[in-house]
């Protein structure tokens, strides 16, 4: 097998104790674990095993309160995702460590700093999912009424994320020279102040953490929305991203590839890895009754609650087997613009119920659910990829660990033998076995377009 050959990405996203909204009921699962640290450490051991790129965390900052019966019947706990991921990073050696942190409720130089300081602990292995928040209720947790206008938030985010990198970049790479003769530890010459004044931030720097490991850590969007796929044109480097039909897939793959040339960049230092929620059975027959006894145990407040909250629109005073109601216009929607759509479009396309598609969405959220035998789930993920609407994916297991370790013992060695995916690490940094360079330091870049000659 040749080296040039494409490889697929994958990310094993880890939410406890899986993705189902009944994950915690399913009777593999052991829902007290859902905070024990040895319980995330065979998890992460095991995506290690199975060669992935990277572990996921998404993360969230209220429990909303609106269906008090569902507040009952879900997992609402969780561990904040950096320092959960510092801690795996002891325990680990080679699978990326990415976090969601949201550029609404935090602040450039704390998330730069944090991320920097993941970066040295893992040996460059640190991932940011920058994301806006959509849950009105994180407001009234961080001294705030309401939430910013979908707009305004994007707006935030790309000054917040041009603050951050402008932070990783406060010192060059070798400007530490720990001369004890000399009594120098740093070159003060290659320290940098940033000194921003913007229409949201004014931050002075510098960080006072080295570059990272990786220049930059890698930067992961999830946004489909027009200012979502921009902002990810311009500075993403992973897009996780949901789709349910190859159609639509390969219409996202080709915008948002096709904006990156205006930004003086080209399709490989983009990776686009859709979400994918895989029911794996030995058999047809063991996948269809792992699915069933899934939507067996969801409860209905439960599932009522999590549709609810993906269209940021109340259900509750609807017939559940009636059809969706009249809803707003997508522009209409404070929330997340992109999932109220692809919900919307799939209950019209497919003709279903609510209660139809809160059991359909009730694990992979507006994901793709893919169901069978390793063979095919390996065929459904190989035509996505050769298709051209995805670079890899986002593994989201219905349960844990058993989902986890029947996708790696499974499904990746099908995908390895199809010359689909690596059977060893190659890189050292996430950066690395991912494909995407390291960022040079702007005073690099300077340097080199001084040294160039000038033609006349």
């Amino acid at each position: 097998m040749g080296q040039d050959k494409r490889q697929l990405r994958l990310g094993a996203f880890l939410m406890t104790p899986g993705h189902h909204v009944a994950a915690w009921r399913y009777p593999d699962t052991v829902a007290s674990e859902v905070l024990n640290f040895s319980f995330y450490k065979q998890l992460a051991l095991t995506a290690e095993r199975g060669k992935f790129d990277m572990l996921f965390l998404a993360d969230g900052y209220a429990i909303s309160e609106k269906f008090p019966e569902a507040v009952a019947q879900t997992v609402t706990i969780r561990h904040e995702p950096l320092t959960l991921l510092s801690a795996l990073s002891s325990v680990t050696e080679h699978v990326g460590l990415a976090a969601t942190v949201s550029t609404t409720f935090n602040e450039p130089f704390h998330v730069a700093r944090k991320f920097a300081t993941l970066d040295h602990l893992s040996g460059g292995r640190a991932a940011w999912n920058v994301v806006t928040s959509a849950n009105p209720a994180e407001a009234l947790n961080f001294n705030k009424d309401e939430l910013l206008l979908h707009s305004l938030r994007y707006d935030r985010a790309e000054e917040f994320l041009n603050v951050v990198t402008g932070l990783w970049d406060s010192w060059e790479d070798d400007a530490f020279v720990f001369d004890k003769t000399g009594a120098v530890f740093a070159d003060r010459s290659k320290l940098h102040t940033l000194d921003h004044h913007g229409r949201w931030f004014s931050v002075r720097g510098p960080l006072n953490v080295a570059r990272p490991v990786q220049g930059h850590p890698v930067v992961i969007q999830a946004g489909a929305s027009e200012p979502g796929k921009e902002l990810a044109a311009r500075t993403a480097e992973v897009i996780f991203t949901a789709w349910q039909t190859l159609e639509e897939a390969q219409i996202f793959y080709k915008d948002v590839k096709g904006r990156l040339a205006k930004y003086g960049r080209t399709s490989d230092e983009l990776k686009i890895m859709p979400g994918v929620f895989p029911i794996i059975g030995r058999t047809e027959a063991e996948a269809d009754e792992k699915k069933a006894l899934l939507e067996e145990l969801i409860p209905r407040e439960a599932g009522i609650s999590l549709l609810s909250n993906l269209i940021s629109f109340d259900l509750s005073p609807y017939p559940e087997d009636g059809p969706l109601p009249e809803l707003p216009e997508q522009e209409e929607i404070n929330g997340g613009k992109s999932r109220f759509k692809l919900l919307k479009d799939l209950a019209e396309r497919e003709n279903l119920s609510i209660r139809q598609l809160y059991q359909r969405i009730a694990g992979a959220r507006g994901h793709r659910e893919i169901k069978g035998t390793p063979v095919q789930i390996a065929d459904q993920l190989q035509e996505w990829f050769e298709q051209e609407a995805a670079d890899g994916f986002n593994i989201m297991p219905p349960y844990m660990p058993g989902g986890l370790e029947d996708f790696v013992d499974l499904v990746v060695p099908e995908l390895q033998r199809r010359g689909l995916f690596r059977t060893e690490y190659t890189g050292r940094t996430l950066r690395e076995n991912l494909g995407l360079s390291r960022p040079a330091h702007p005073a690099q870049r300077n340097a080199a377009k001084q040294r160039q000659p000038v033609s006349g």
